[in-house]
């Protein structure tokens, strides 16, 4: 998959502004000039890995979330999912992936 920095740019803006935080506010946190900022969230330029994870620690989302626009599930529903077991013995959790990346890939061939 290729990564469209426009779509991630605007999810990035999308979730800074959900938290009410203004450009300088994400920047400063994150280390970088808000104009820098600015051209991230408008997908005019990319960013280094380490730039991306101090994003997405600031605004406290998963990168799957800003690459792919895959939300990430509380964590107590990860954990549930992980510690419990169906009839068969198979484990909910490695169903509940397939299940996601299932409509991860249908959703991508829209």
């Amino acid at each position: 998959m290729d990564i469209d920095y426009v779509k991630m740019g605007t999810k990035i803006r999308q979730v800074r502004k959900e938290k009410g935080w203004t450009q300088n506010m994400l920047a400063e946190n994150c280390g970088i000039s808000a104009h820098f900022l600015g051209h991230i969230e408008r997908g005019a330029r990319s960013m280094s890995l380490e730039t991306f994870v101090h994003i997405c620690r600031a605004l406290e989302v998963n990168a799957d979330e800003l690459l792919w626009d895959i939300p990430q599930l509380p964590e107590a529903v990860i954990r549930n999912l992980k510690n419990k077991q169906d009839d068969q013995g198979r484990n909910n959790y490695a169903m509940y992936l397939r299940i996601v990346k299932s409509v991860a890939d249908a959703m991508n061939e829209a």
